[in-house]
């Protein structure tokens, strides 16, 4: 009984722990939904310009695979719960969150525009 006790105890910590803190969680979605915002936007902004929406689209596809592998860098243990602890869920979601917040500025140029007179500014406008 006391075995079974112990086992439940350690499957509902378990499952409570496993969870990101609300605050980290709400973070990450708003910046992931600011982030498809922005990519929307431009989407709209350059409909006319279809190679640069065939090369936006796969930069993005290609930052999402870069976004995961970085994730996976950071935490490279098969076995996230039992390597990084009850916050590995918390921890994993900020660094979700600072890359999607970074991936953002960045697309954000294509929004804002560069200065006048940049010479770099490529498919900028």
């Amino acid at each position: 009984m006391k075995k079974m006790l112990f086992l439940l105890c350690i499957a509902v910590s378990t499952t409570c722990f496993s969870q990101p803190a609300p605050q980290v969680e709400e973070a990450y979605k708003n910046a992931d939904k600011e982030l498809n915002d922005t990519y929307q936007q431009i989407l709209v902004v350059y409909k006319s310009d279809t190679a640069f929406i065939r090369k936006l689209k796969k930069a993005q596809h290609l930052w999402i695979r870069f976004r995961d592998a970085e994730l996976e860098m950071k935490f490279p243990e098969k076995n996230k719960q039992v390597a990084y602890g009850s916050a590995y869920s918390t921890c994993a979601m900020a660094y979700l969150t600072e890359m999607a917040e970074a991936r953002t500025e960045k697309l954000k140029t294509w929004i804002n525009g560069t200065e006048e007179g940049d010479v770099c500014r490529g498919s900028v406008r």
